[in-house]
């Protein structure tokens, strides 16, 4: 037997099968997009020896970078202090020449993956209610911005997605 031709093949299960599948799709988003998601970030524990001297500098380029300083010690005899910080993955691109440029060279930040992180902010979140709109005030564009969406556009627009989620 001949295999049929183009002309003849039909879709098996019918003209709804792409129209089923594609509203399920769009039901499941729809449920997770209501349900208010959280990101988890990743994160780096990042350990910097560096002097007394260059100690505020270290702590500002960590700062500048939405670093937890966990701990700091000051290492038995020697003139050295380690600072370890959890920072998020997203914020380290750029940080040893950032250390080189503030630190002259003298200290060098270590990396390695800690794990996640959750980001208890909705990237969706509009106050829109009167008990929202009392917490923040009526003037909604002074609020800080939103870490999560802000984190959300950024990949968005890095994959060449259209920033507003619809």
């Amino acid at each position: 037997k001949q295999p049929p031709s183009n002309s003849v093949l039909v879709d098996r299960y019918g003209p709804l099968s792409g129209q089923l599948s594609s509203t399920v799709a769009r039901c499941c988003r729809d449920a997770f997009l209501r349900r208010s998601p959280r990101l988890l970030e990743a994160m780096y524990r990042c350990e910097v020896h560096v002097t007394a001297e260059l100690l505020a500098a270290a702590h500002s380029v960590l700062g500048r970078r939405r670093a937890k300083i966990v701990a700091e010690d000051l290492k038995e005899g020697t003139p050295l202090f380690t600072i370890d910080a959890l920072l998020p993955v997203a914020e380290s691109f750029g940080l040893s020449s950032d250390f080189l440029s503030k630190t002259g060279g003298a200290a060098r930040p270590q990396l390695v993956f800690h794990g996640w992180q959750l980001l208890d902010v909705d990237p969706f979140y509009v106050p829109s209610s009167d008990e929202d709109l009392e917490d923040h005030g009526t003037n909604v564009g002074m609020l800080p911005p939103n870490l999560a969406r802000t984190l959300v556009d950024q990949v968005r627009r890095r994959n060449g997605l259209a920033d507003q989620v619809a």
